[in-house]
């Protein structure tokens, strides 16, 4: 049943986003409504790939979770199957998608003093300033920013650079997750994780790689664990959803993984940058723009669209009680009922996302549903040329 509610609410998404562009273009703000990219069929150098280690998962993986080596076999797989979708639509636009006009890397080359980049950033977020920052970067706390700017600083600058770190860390989920839960039958529904397709390459494949790694962290190192997540608020305003995930794996040892976070929160208040100061300016710069555009009454249930075709039918049968799969869902609810998520969510939920895969370990018949998260990942990353 959950399987058939969920196709029936993509395809109403579909035709609705279809219906509305038809009649109004730009309304929705993404021509392939409910995800943000525009239909175009295509191959490209990467299929090939991508259809043979989606087989070779499909028919090896489930032996492979029980193997000595599994968890860098899985790790190995995903960063290939991830780089593989990405290739799908070529390596020119893979190391261009952070470095628009929009994106991060166009401000990497005026940070040139990071003190003063901190102490000044929040006056830099509202928009129609002549030094106003760019959408994602107004759109994200320092750490972001930051984060591009450091691998710039160690001569890893440039998209190619970029896209490929968003790859490597996003991919430590795969790891971290399994870890973190204690079921290795989880990896190669990581693996062929329909998310990948935003994975590679967006900033915020980047966090969801962060942020699992801390909330792993929280079940062995609480105080580590709570500095990681106290990095993720400065990544995005929106990884304060975390917090029921992280209390999930932190238990009665809360005390010092909030130490830790706050530790983190006073260095950048002590450098000059206040976390709510800035969560409530980018409010602002959100309805200045694309927030205001976006009709909250389409994206509030076609978010959810967007989310089923993230976590593939696998995800979608897996959803039960399991308590890491509620945490992420009051996360994505509170996400979406915001309104400050209007569109994008299927990389912009990505740090919550995967951890709705969790139920998917459980599944009988896992080779069944593994090839419907290939199908899944594989029809989406062709049909739709995404923005990410």
């Amino acid at each position: 049943m959950r399987l058939v509610i969920a196709g029936l609410l993509v395809v109403a998404a579909v035709v609705t986003g279809i219906v509305v562009n038809l009649r109004d273009p730009g309304v929705l703000v993404a021509a392939a409504a409910p995800l943000f990219g525009d239909w175009q069929p295509h191959l490209g150098p990467g299929t090939p790939a991508a259809v043979l280690i989606a087989f070779l998962v499909v028919a090896k993986g489930p032996e492979l979770a029980r193997h000595r080596f599994a968890f860098p076999i899985a790790y190995a797989a995903s960063v290939a199957f991830t780089f593989s979708l990405a290739m799908v639509d070529g390596w020119g636009r893979f190391v261009t998608r952070l470095t628009t006009d929009d994106e991060y890397l166009h401000e990497v080359p005026g940070v040139t003093d990071v003190p003063a980049m901190i102490r000044g950033f929040a006056a830099r977020i509202p928009d129609f300033q002549p030094d106003s920052w760019t959408t994602h970067v107004s759109g994200h706390p320092p750490g972001a920013l930051l984060t591009f700017v450091a691998l710039d600083r160690v001569g890893l600058g440039g998209g190619a650079a970029a896209s490929i770190f968003c790859v490597l860390v996003g991919s430590l989920a795969v790891v971290a997750i399994p870890k973190t839960v204690g079921n290795t039958a989880l990896l190669p529904f990581l693996v062929l994780f329909p998310g990948a397709v935003w994975v590679g390459a967006s900033a915020d494949g980047m966090f969801m790689g962060v942020a699992a790694v801390g909330i792993y962290l929280l079940t062995r190192k609480p105080l580590l664990g709570g500095i990681v997540l106290g990095w993720c608020l400065f990544l995005s305003y929106g990884l304060v959803l975390l917090a029921p995930l992280a209390l999930v794996a932190v238990g009665r040892r809360i005390g010092w993984a909030v130490a830790g976070a706050l530790a983190v929160v006073v260095a950048f208040a002590l450098s000059g940058f206040w976390w709510l100061d800035g969560y409530e300016l980018v409010k602002l710069r959100y309805y200045q723009g694309i927030g205001d555009s976006r009709p909250y009454w389409y994206w509030v249930w076609a978010n959810l669209a967007a989310l089923a075709l993230v976590i593939g039918p696998a995800g979608i049968k897996g959803l039960r009680g399991d308590r890491w799969v509620l945490a992420a869902g009051v996360a994505i609810l509170a996400a979406d009922l915001s309104g400050l998520s209007k569109a994008e969510t299927e990389r912009i939920w990505l740090p919550f996302a995967v951890w709705l895969l969790v139920g998917a370990a459980k599944l009988d018949h896992p080779r069944r549903w593994l090839t419907a998260q290939a199908i899944t990942a594989l029809a989406v990353n062709h049909l739709v040329l995404t923005n990410w």
